[in-house]
């Protein structure tokens, strides 16, 4: 969700870094039924469905850090979504322990404090894999 050159982030007030909306796939969704899933619990946004636009994907295949498993395999699906309204997020106990928090947010700012600030224990797999897919939506005149 892009709106005025700034994008719609969910920031972790308890780690300091921004992320896009999103989570798993539960049985029976698709990536768009997902995406409007995790947007309306994460970032209080309710999608709607006509408006989301594929994007692209990110296949991020690494060491696993579970005891039962060699290797994490994750596919990450990004979409442009034209509309939308506001609703209450709806966050799990661990989104509500990081003080999860939508924000709209210039890329730029999201991308250095992704980069540059300590976020404890937080995944930088993760923080590195969204601050490129924003300098990709920058570098094509999206944002």
């Amino acid at each position: 969700m892009i709106r005025d050159g700034k994008v719609a982030l969910v920031y972790s007030r308890k780690f300091d870094y921004y992320k896009f909306p999103g989570g798993g796939i539960e049985p029976g969704e698709d990536p768009v039924t997902a995406m409007i899933r995790e947007s309306r619990e994460e970032a209080g946004l309710k999608i709607d469905p006509a408006s989301a636009l594929p994007y692209g994907y990110v296949h991020r295949v690494s060491p696993s850090d579970h005891p039962d498993a060699d290797i994490f395999v994750q596919d990450n699906f990004y979409f442009l979504c034209g509309s939308w309204e506001y609703t209450c997020q709806d966050l799990d106990d661990y989104e509500a322990e990081e003080g999860f928090t939508p924000r709209w947010v210039d890329p730029d700012l999201a991308i250095e404090v992704n980069r540059r600030h300590d976020h404890g224990a937080t995944d930088q797999v993760m923080l590195e894999r969204d601050a490129r897919v924003l300098e990709l939506l920058v570098a094509e005149g999206s944002l």
